[in-house]
């Protein structure tokens, strides 16, 4: 499809000028558009649901890595996932992230977020109630000016010889295409949890990663993709933090010796890989705290009133649903301390980026990644704000194109509307089990990426027309290529670190104490990147 022809498949929608386009609406696509207008942009913030209620965070509580300026208290966070994340962290980011999240959470309460408090009367800025929280983040983005385009996925960047200048997406409510144009443009989609039906996650399917790297830039951490949750059979609330309090049973009441949710997940996926069903009880939860979690929690416990079940005093059936890059910590690879990536014009925050910065191969939930998601949208939204004044009036006249690497075009006779759906089975069966992700080998991971290398050749050999059906074709492109980032990094990594487990390199490597940058579509890339600066191990 000529350029020509690609420009008449969009002609026709809504089009929109800025200085800065946010695309995702979650915590850091909301703190990034928030903080461009507070230094004087024009924003625009697409999002590929309800900017304020999709998303991982909107539906939950979570912790948040919130630490008093107390320089004991500061050096315990910093060491506190140092170990478990491979020793990949850095002291620089570290230190600038708690300090922007102690920022952020201090401006919250300023703007009105009812935090609770302790019996002192001083209030409690650990954690934050999703609904709440991201009502109020849209409440406040609105009244900065920023334009919300609701239900409105992005599915591909603009682009020049100077980098990227905006994004065009369709709005799935009305099937009309739109088109922003933009100095700068922050990629705040979150990560990528392949479809698994993880409460909060199925807007999250590495949409961002494959934008990006069509513009030309490059991830980092991709192995350390394999976060799988606990949650019961029948829910699909995956908080995990609650299984602190749980002993875990086969059927006949035995306990299963080493299960657990902090180190014992493995254990339970290979019961579970065996075929033998395992069963939790939140029995060792003290009777002062049973209500304390329902507070804390509250969506935790609809599932099991609603089946009758008093997770507290009854055996009920748990499995481990995938969670991978969302509660992992790669992604996008950041250039410098604005956010940016190795393309002009071109941000990443939250769960797009890589969080490797702060902890290493290993974060888990809430914590980290909530004070990463504002302390990096905030970063963004500065650094993409600077970026797009320093362009001047003559960035409007840039010749722009789209940088999709899948045909989408206005009709496409012959494509078949259940083949991104086959396409998105097909890499979820490489995924989702745990003997190809989690317990991870050459033979396996080898084997895995060569179906999924089939799989990319047939999207990119295919076309889809443009509406509702493209969201899907590029959710299937997009998973296919985050799976293929993963992989390929997986098997360069030759050790197990953070949550990269070789059962064939049980052990971790000094040799390899390196991050892996990686890349490319058709040919993915893998190669070795020195830390900058990491912290100083007690």
């Amino acid at each position: 499809m000529t350029i020509q022809e690609a420009e008449q498949t969009w002609a026709g929608g809504l089009r929109l000028e800025g200085d800065v386009l946010v695309i995702g609406g979650g915590p850091a696509g909301t703190w990034a558009a928030l903080t461009a207008a507070s230094h004087g942009a024009r924003v625009v913030l697409a999002d590929k649901g309800y900017c304020g209620t999709s998303g991982a965070t909107a539906p939950s509580g979570t912790g948040v890595w919130y630490v008093e300026p107390d320089r004991e208290a500061r050096e315990e966070a910093r060491q506190s996932r140092f170990g478990l994340g491979g020793r990949l962290a850095e002291e620089d980011w570290m230190n600038r992230v708690l300090d922007r999240t102690y920022e952020n959470m201090n401006r919250l309460s300023g703007f009105g977020y009812p935090f609770p408090k302790d019996e002192a009367g001083r209030p409690y800025r650990r954690g934050l109630q999703g609904p709440e929280y991201m009502r109020l983040m849209r409440r406040l983005v609105q009244k900065a000016g920023v334009t919300i385009l609701d239900h409105s996925p992005a599915l591909e960047l603009l682009g020049d010889a100077h980098g990227v200048g905006g994004a065009r997406g369709v709005r799935t409510q009305t099937g009309e295409a739109w088109e922003v144009r933009a100095g700068a443009v922050i990629i705040a989609t979150g990560g990528c949890a392949f479809l698994s039906k993880a409460l909060g996650t199925n807007v999250l399917t590495g949409d961002g990663y494959l934008l990006a790297a069509e513009a030309g830039a490059d991830l980092s951490g991709m192995e350390f993709s394999n976060a799988y949750g606990i949650s019961p059979v029948f829910s699909s609330v995956t908080k995990t933090a609650y299984y602190r309090y749980a002993t875990f049973y086969y059927e006949d009441g035995t306990e299963v010796e080493g299960a657990g949710s902090a180190r014992g997940r493995s254990v339970i996926a290979r019961q579970l890989l065996a075929g033998r069903q395992v069963y939790a009880r939140l029995d060792k939860a003290p009777e002062d705290v049973k209500p304390l979690l329902r507070v804390g929690q509250t969506n935790f416990f609809l599932p099991f009133d609603r089946a009758g079940i008093d997770p507290f005093t009854d055996l009920f059936p748990v499995t481990l649903r995938l969670e991978g890059t969302v509660r992992g910590t790669g992604g996008i690879r950041i250039a410098d301390e604005s956010c940016r990536t190795a393309v002009p014009g071109l941000y990443a925050a939250g769960d797009a980026a890589t969080r490797e910065l702060i902890c290493g191969g290993f974060t888990g939930g809430g914590s980290h990644n909530a004070a990463w998601a504002m302390s990096s949208g905030s970063f963004a939204g500065e650094g993409a704000a600077a970026y797009a004044h320093s362009l001047g009036p003559l960035a409007g006249r840039r010749e722009l194109k789209g940088l999709s690497s899948t045909t989408v075009t206005a009709a496409s006779a012959g494509d078949r509307s259940d083949r991104p759906k086959e396409h998105i089975r097909a890499v979820q069966e490489e995924v989702m089990p745990y003997d190809r992700n989690l317990f991870r080998t050459e033979a396996g991971l080898r084997a895995s990426v060569g179906r999924l290398d089939g799989i990319w050749r047939d999207i990119r050999s295919g076309a889809s027309s443009l509406g509702a059906h493209a969201v899907q074709a590029r959710e299937a492109a997009a998973m296919t290529a985050t799976a293929r980032w993963m992989y390929r990094s997986g098997l360069a990594r030759t050790e197990t670190r953070g949550m990269h487990k070789r059962e064939d390199y049980p052990e971790q490597d000094s040799g390899q104490h390196y991050r892996l940058r990686s890349g490319g579509l058709d040919e993915v890339w893998v190669q070795p990147e020195p830390l900058r600066k990491e912290v100083a191990a007690q």
